[in-house]
């Protein structure tokens, strides 16, 4: 559509996923609005919309109505100060103030101390002591039920009124204060979830400096244009992705790869925006700017992992929207039975549907954006919660398993053509092939100082070779599959676990070349890692031939299977599924892509600035670690066990608290201090994922 637009908002005020819910309806229903995603985390909402129909101001008024803000562009600071006063400090400070408030409330119920106090303050100050400190939950409430809604401070404001009807005003009182308690819990433990993410955004700088007219101006960085020359001087964060084009530094990358080892970058080096530059001064050239920027991509990455909910939130959330009513009738037969209205207003204060609503999304944001901070970037709470059950996974051999740089260690003649010749006619053939056998023919021609020609009517055959007209021969570089002869010498050089390329000229094979990739560091202890986790099989997927791909499988104690198209990798990835298994492959997300959609989870290899990898896997590797991929699966299942210990702990809790309350157990003012503890349940569990405990530990 030509009119479409679109338009990040801030929203102000959220603190849970109802509050998500009501402003997302409150947006939705706008005429011209075609599409609105709401996120807790980030504190905003993305809409497309027709500018002709619907402007800011309207959305503005429907998300006030809504009972939130929508404040001014210039109040949307990335991250404040204010922010970081939700430390452990501060809610040690609340659990202590909250369990004092407790105690003083058991201890005052069972002497009878609020029967004196009823007596001391007039029963009409009582009341209006309730409504003002009430007003904000109590407007929410009326604001809902205006829309034909029903949040879950609607039982308890029920309740509120049930006491104050049986004049009880001191319990209507002290059911108001832990309604105000659950508020504020609420937002303490959303607040510590959305942390991450606040660190990560601050991590962009603000300005940058470029050259313009011969001369350095410091300009805000939304001014930068593609092209331009950024300054960066020793100590300060790089503002751009793009390409040294002079000076050399050490740069710390830990904010896009999670890697705090620096690097050296040079003249033709990439750098990425809000890596630091240690030691040293580079003048850079723009490639990326903005949100265009790796960092950017990642930051947006995060923010939109949201939106990808998982099943079991799904489950919580149409939960939720039956449990209220469940509520509302329990209370009518307790009162119909008992004719008691206050065991009546106890089970009406007592339960807590907003628990059950954070039981997911606060676990979900905790581990995703922890997770970020270690280069690993999880587009969503539904990959985790698949990806906790995985029990199969597949591995590209090239660039994955290995360095992906392999080198060229055989140049072989069959026929009486010397060997420099042969390996400058398949250098020049693989001149423009971007395939990394290919780059190791060409720097081992560079190597012998070669002199290469220029092809003519190259064609690259994906999985197979290359074909060139060279220096008036026809000549074809590639695997047995293009071209079918099998020899001794590519025998032996494939016993010795190397990769035979043929060399063809004018339809004869000339020769043959052995090249050999090296395995990562890491990968054996990696394996061993998934073994541990209970993974059932892991297979590597390659296009090698088998005797290669025997020997690297039999070397890492993994089964595998060779001589594969990238059509046969998603095929692959498919039989097992048809067989009920959940599927992880890992590529590097390029040539893997197809393969890596298809997979139940993709995970991509070092995508720092990989467009192709960030847009294809469900999960990325922002650095090329293959500790990793165990980290990512150990990640998901203890996030799993958070989410279903929260789950169980909530819906036991107001199963037995609704049973105290409508035995008369319970009375309303313990019912309202009952009813705040889920939270505090929620967030004591929850933050432990902040902290991420690696496997290692």
């Amino acid at each position: 559509m030509a009119s479409e637009k679109l338009l990040e908002v801030p929203v102000k005020g959220m603190d849970c996923a109802e509050c998500v819910e009501h402003v997302h309806h409150a947006i939705a229903v706008l005429p011209g609005v075609q599409s609105v995603d709401v996120y807790l985390s980030s504190e905003k909402a993305v809409l497309r919309l027709d500018p002709a129909l619907v402007n800011l101001n309207d959305i503005r008024q429907a998300v006030s109505d809504a009972g939130y803000s929508v404040p001014e562009t210039s109040e949307t600071d990335t991250v404040s100060t204010a922010n970081k006063g939700f430390t452990r400090s501060v809610l040690s400070l609340f659990g202590v103030v909250f369990g004092a408030v407790l105690l003083i409330v058991i201890v005052g119920e069972g002497l009878g101390l609020f029967e004196s106090l009823t007596d001391l303050v007039p029963a009409p100050l009582g009341y209006v002591l309730v409504i003002i400190a009430g007003y904000p939950t109590f407007l929410n409430v009326v604001r809902a039920a205006r829309k034909r809604q029903i949040i879950s401070h609607t039982l308890m404001s029920i309740g509120v009124i049930a006491a104050l009807a049986v004049g009880q005003w001191v319990t209507a009182a002290i059911v108001v204060f832990f309604m105000r308690v659950g508020d504020y819990a609420e937002r303490f433990t959303t607040e510590r979830s959305r942390q991450a993410l606040k660190n990560l955004t601050a991590l962009a700088p603000q300005t940058a400096r470029v050259e313009r007219g011969g001369q350095e101006q410091e300009i805000p960085l939304a001014d930068v244009q593609i092209g331009e020359t950024v300054i960066v001087r020793p100590g300060e964060k790089i503002p751009v992705d793009g390409e040294v084009i002079d000076g050399q530094a050490t740069i710390n990358q830990a904010a896009i790869t999670g890697e705090s080892m620096p690097v050296e970058a040079g003249v033709g080096s990439k750098v990425f925006a809000a890596t630091f530059a240690e030691l040293g001064s580079l003048r850079v050239r723009a490639v990326q700017v903005g949100a265009d920027t790796t960092f950017g991509k990642v930051v947006r990455l995060v923010e939109e992992a949201e939106a990808h909910r998982a099943d079991v939130q799904r489950v919580a959330d149409q939960f939720s929207g039956y449990f209220l009513p469940f509520v509302a009738v329990i209370a009518l037969l307790t009162f119909l039975i008992s004719r008691n209205p206050l065991s009546t207003a106890a089970v009406l204060v007592v339960a807590c549907s907003c628990s059950l609503a954070l039981a997911t999304p606060i676990a979900m944001l905790a581990s995703i954006g922890a997770a970020a901070k270690i280069g690993l970037l999880i587009k969503g709470g539904k990959y985790i919660e698949t990806l906790a059950r995985a029990d199969v996974v597949l591995i590209d051999k090239t660039g994955t398993l290995t360095l992906g740089r392999p080198q060229l260690t055989d140049v072989i003649s069959l026929n009486g053509i010397p060997e420099s010749e042969i390996l400058a006619l398949a250098a020049s053939a693989e001149r423009y092939s971007e395939h990394p056998l290919a780059e190791a023919v060409r720097i081992e021609a560079r190597r012998r100082n070669l002199a290469l020609y220029e092809p003519k009517s190259f064609e690259a055959i994906p999985g197979t070779g290359v074909r060139a007209q060279v220096n008036g021969s026809s000549i074809s570089v590639g695997s047995h599959r293009m071209i079918a002869t099998a020899t001794d010498v590519s025998t032996q050089l494939e016993m010795q676990g190397k990769t035979a390329l043929y060399v063809q000229k004018d339809g004869e094979v000339v020769g043959v070349m052995g090249a050999a990739d090296t395995v990562r560091a890491e990968i054996p202890q990696s394996i061993a890692s998934l073994h541990a986790l209970g993974i059932k099989e892991i297979r590597i997927l390659t296009g090698d031939n088998e005797r290669v791909a025997s020997t690297l499988a039999q070397k890492l104690g993994v089964s595998y299977r060779a001589n594969l198209l990238p059509e046969d990798k998603i095929a692959i990835v498919r039989e097992y599924q048809a067989q009920g298994h959940i599927v992880v492959m890992v590529g590097d997300g390029v040539n893997d892509a197809p393969a890596l959609a298809q997979a139940n989870i993709g995970i991509a290899m070092g995508v720092a600035g990989t467009d192709v990898a960030l847009e294809a896997a469900h999960i990325a590797l922002m650095r090329e670690d293959w500790t990793l991929v165990p980290e990512a699966i150990h990640i998901a299942r203890r996030t799993m066990r958070v989410v279903k210990t929260n789950i169980a702990f909530t819906a036991i809790y107001n199963l037995l608290g609704l049973s105290l309350a409508a035995f008369g157990i319970l009375p309303p003012i313990l019912a309202a201090a009952a009813q705040s503890l889920p939270d505090l349940g929620i967030l004591a569990n929850s933050s432990r994922l902040l902290r991420l405990k690696r496997m290692k530990e």
